[in-house]
């Protein structure tokens, strides 16, 4: 990280955006409307974006890396998961539908899930080193439902999630106007776009942390250490 008169930058960085909406391209999504928010920030501050709208993708339902390894024919997945493990940041945006993600959202949090088993160099479970965040729209409750879902998905996982990494919109309960819509007031919402640049900016800083110390640190938490026998001091109950 770098610091200029206008702020600080973070070139280096990489970023991926994952959109669960279930609106296939190129038909307009709301949330896209809020991803594009957060990623024009990032890019403005150096970082690469990466945006991938998941359900323009085959993606195979199951909890392998590899679901043609399991009776499915196709599975796009294996090529998307090497973007997003190339990435620094990943944020998992979607729509909030009957006040829960997206079916859309839970395939992709279960397809991160299959991955998390794999190793980094450190022999740490994969996703370790990188940071996660989370946005929604909507025009009914449930931001705070669908964050604490997805939040505590990324971080079982191996992300780490900074303070207030979180972001929404949601119009009047009921029908309303959706977040791009004309005169909804989604795009000018003061405390939406405050909670955005907070959880755009946390992301950077955790993520130019992490880099800088070259991940996390690794007593304690290695996976090929403990099966060879180190426990990093905790007390085999069988001799209390």
């Amino acid at each position: 990280m770098t610091s200029t008169p206008e702020g600080p930058r973070f070139d280096g960085l990489s970023a991926v955006f994952i959109n669960a909406t279930l609106k296939r391209s190129p038909e307009p999504s709301h949330t896209d409307g809020l991803v594009n928010a957060s990623a024009d920030l990032m890019r403005s501050r150096g970082v690469q974006v990466d945006v991938i709208r998941a359900v323009d993708h085959d993606i195979a339902s199951g909890v392998y890396p590899d679901m043609t390894e399991h009776g499915w024919a196709t599975d796009e997945w294996p090529q998307l998961s090497e973007r997003i493990m190339a990435a620094d940041i990943l944020v998992l945006a979607g729509p909030i539908w009957l006040g829960d993600n997206s079916s859309e959202m839970k395939k992709v949090i279960e397809r991160l899930y299959s991955n998390s088993g794999e190793l980094n160099a450190a022999g740490q479970y994969a996703y370790y080193g990188k940071v996660g965040g989370a946005l929604f729209t909507g025009n009914e409750d449930g931001i705070k439902h669908c964050a604490m879902n997805v939040l505590y998905s990324m971080q079982h996982v191996g992300y780490l999630i900074p303070p207030q990494a979180d972001a929404g919109w949601i119009g009047e309960a009921g029908p309303g106007p959706s977040y791009l819509d004309e005169g909804s007031g989604g795009p000018q919402n003061d405390f939406t776009n405050r909670n955005t640049t907070f959880m755009t900016y946390n992301l950077m800083h955790a993520a130019a942390m992490l880099k800088a110390a070259g991940g996390m640190p690794t007593y304690g938490n290695v996976r090929t250490a403990w099966d060879d026998g180190t426990h990093f001091g905790f007390a085999n109950p069988e001799y209390r």
